[in-house]
């Protein structure tokens, strides 16, 4: 059997019950570690789920799945994914390669980002489409999340924002000389991901556009969801830009149109009340 068992969002005791019975009769234990972190080591899980783990990262996963897979269809197999087990659509892979092979598998849910951000107070069902927002490279520069938040906006609906993670990665040369040297590990902070959606707007201005969304446009940043420290900050897109939130993982949401009990809770995180009542109340249903 494989169990694809999800962390839930904080530390090792996030795992549900089932999910931890489950991995201690498990005779090998994966942990996937590049979608997401939490906010404790390896070693931290080891002691506390009483298993060895074995660290699986991209390549891993998304190239030698089969060995993943190795024997489940005779033994247990747990593969552990920070928040749900379908957070990311690697998973969904791993999946459909298990029923090929023949091998029975079981998902064990968690909370993941895409539901605990209800912790700001805005409604998860006015949300839309989720975005990944991208480390920009000096010769890479996609704008394409930008549109799908204004089709968001335009239709009244909130925007998650997942902002990017860069685990075991090479750097350009490394990878063209085929040199096995990763990168450092960076995440990008809401601050980041906010001045990138300023510069798209300036960019769109300077071709004659206006944008749906502007510098005032209300977001939401958060950090460490579901952890003890978890912060929240409300106010605008420009105000995003200066937010110092702390350590990783980071989210931001964009705004679309507000119930009053939605901005009512927002107030709550509000870098300045101010930047509430000067411009927010245009969107409100």
């Amino acid at each position: 059997m494989l169990y694809l068992v999800g962390l839930g969002l904080g530390d090792a005791k996030d795992i549900t019950v089932k999910g931890l019975e489950a991995v201690r009769r498990c005779r090998r234990v994966y942990l996937e570690a590049y979608t997401s972190v939490l906010t404790v080591g390896k070693e931290a899980l080891e002691e506390f789920y009483g298993k060895e783990l074995i660290l699986a990262d991209r390549e891993t996963v998304e190239q030698e799945a089969d060995s993943i897979l190795k024997e489940a269809d005779v033994c247990d197999v747990a593969f552990l994914v920070v928040g749900d087990p379908f957070g990311a659509t690697t998973h969904s892979d791993l999946v459909l390669r298990a029923v090929k092979l023949g091998v029975p598998y079981k998902v064990i849910h968690n909370a993941s980002i895409m539901n605990a951000v209800g912790c700001c107070g805005l409604q998860l069902y006015s949300f839309g489409e989720t975005v990944s927002i991208v480390f920009w490279t000096d010769t890479w520069k996609p704008e394409s999340f930008f549109d799908r938040i204004e089709k968001n906006r335009q239709n009244g609906m909130h925007t998650l924002c997942l902002l990017d993670i860069k685990v075991k990665e090479q750097s350009l040369e490394n990878l063209m000389k085929g040199r096995k040297i990763y990168e450092p590990p960076r995440y990008m902070s809401v601050n980041q991901a906010a001045e990138q959606l300023l510069a798209i707007i300036r960019n769109r201005r300077l071709q004659g556009e206006e944008p749906e969304v502007t510098e005032n446009t209300i977001c939401v940043g958060l950090a460490r969801v579901g952890a003890p420290d978890q912060k929240i900050a409300s106010g605008t897109l420009h105000q995003m830009s200066t937010v110092e939130l702390g350590g990783p993982l980071h989210s931001l949401i964009v705004t679309g149109t507000m119930h009053p009990l939605e901005l009512e809770m927002l107030k709550l995180f509000s870098v300045d009340s101010s930047s509430f009542e000067n411009n927010a109340f245009q969107r409100t249903a």
